[in-house]
């Protein structure tokens, strides 16, 4: 039973149990994914709103990347977590990463290659290119039997995310 009843208490716990779960760690880059939810494709019924209520948390934690899902308007924009979780922390050997969310494994439009680098390109105005990592919104799990996505669309969506790769790498070489 959980005994903290503010939200900013309960984050500042949630930041030092991972911290405590990852202190000592050498080696494997430890990233942090936050789910908005993969249950369902209706966008509606799914988590809304910005990351700002979690910047405490995710300011003191000493994770290296942070995976987040952006392919959506309901994640806000990314200005919120860049200005913020982009710079070098202390203790930590280099700057954070992020993981971009650019496609949404839920829905059944294949994300162009020039909107995915369209997304990348506002990010890289506060992370570098190699800080920068391209993802799925989730992934294409499924759930009791149930998959969110057909394996034809989820192909579609990772080989245009590889091919926006591929032009930003050539573009910021």
């Amino acid at each position: 039973m959980a005994t903290r009843r503010d939200v900013g208490e309960e984050l500042k716990y949630a930041s030092e149990l991972i911290n405590a779960v990852i202190d000592g760690v050498t080696g494997p880059r430890i990233g942090l994914h936050i789910c908005r939810g993969n249950w369902s494709t209706k966008e509606e019924v799914l988590l809304t709103g910005d990351y700002r209520a979690l910047l405490p948390a995710l300011t003191n934690m000493r994770v290296h990347q942070f995976v987040l899902e952006y392919a959506t308007p309901r994640a806000g924009e990314i200005a919120v977590v860049g200005r913020e979780l982009s710079g070098n922390v202390p203790g930590m050997t280099r700057p954070r990463e992020l993981g971009l969310g650019v496609v949404n494994p839920r829905t059944t439009t294949v994300e162009t290659v020039e909107d995915i680098m369209a997304k990348a390109e506002t990010a890289l105005e506060f992370y570098t290119p190699k800080q920068l990592f391209l993802n799925t919104d989730c992934g294409f799990g499924c759930f009791a039997n149930r998959c969110v996505n057909v394996e034809e669309v989820a192909a579609a969506k990772i080989k245009n995310i590889a091919e926006a790769a591929r032009r930003l790498r050539e573009k910021y070489a």
